[in-house]
């Protein structure tokens, strides 16, 4: 990684950006940002900032920061970090999740997101933070290990592909 990752909300500007990130990413099947079809760019980040800051919440929502991991000028991935955990997320998800373009991948930036990512948990209140990956995801697995990750279970969920949950906490982390 030879220039400084930063993570920031996502802005106006970034549109073209994020909608190259989102076509990338579905040919993984897996989502960049979470816009509704018919959501302008500007609703989604209004939409965003209500998120963040738990304003006007449909029912089951929880706060839930969206942030974009750049680097000089370009987007390279992004984190989505909640603010606490649902039963379902503590099944399945976490406090944060993540997402690195394919054509930055494997140069340190999912480390330096999540990194950061830990910090924003820690100014949050967020003590001890799960996270969970797909069981054949040898990236993610490496990531959150380097990141203070530990273990708890591998599971299989009702509906998808086996996986691992991990927990990081403690000053050295977080």
């Amino acid at each position: 990684m030879s220039e400084q990752l930063t993570l920031r909300p996502p802005q106006l500007e970034d549109e073209s950006q994020v909608r190259e990130a989102q076509a990338e990413l579905a040919r993984e099947d897996f989502l960049f940002v979470f816009q509704k079809p018919d959501q302008s760019w500007a609703e989604y980040l209004k939409l965003v900032e209500r998120q963040s800051a738990g304003v006007d919440l449909p029912p089951g929502r929880i706060p839930a920061s969206m942030l974009m991991g750049v680097v000089g000028s370009r987007i390279v991935g992004r984190v989505h970090i909640r603010h606490q955990l649902t039963p379902e997320l503590r099944e399945v998800g976490g406090h944060i999740g993540y997402a690195v373009r394919p054509s930055f991948r494997r140069q340190g930036y999912a480390t330096a997101m999540l990194h950061q990512a830990l910090a924003v948990c820690r100014d949050l209140g967020i003590t001890e933070v799960m996270l969970t990956c797909d069981d054949d995801n040898p990236g993610s697995i490496t990531t959150i290990e380097r990141c203070g990750g530990v273990l708890e279970s591998d599971f299989t969920p009702s509906q998808g592909v086996p996986k691992r949950r991990y927990w990081i906490e403690g000053e050295g982390h977080l």
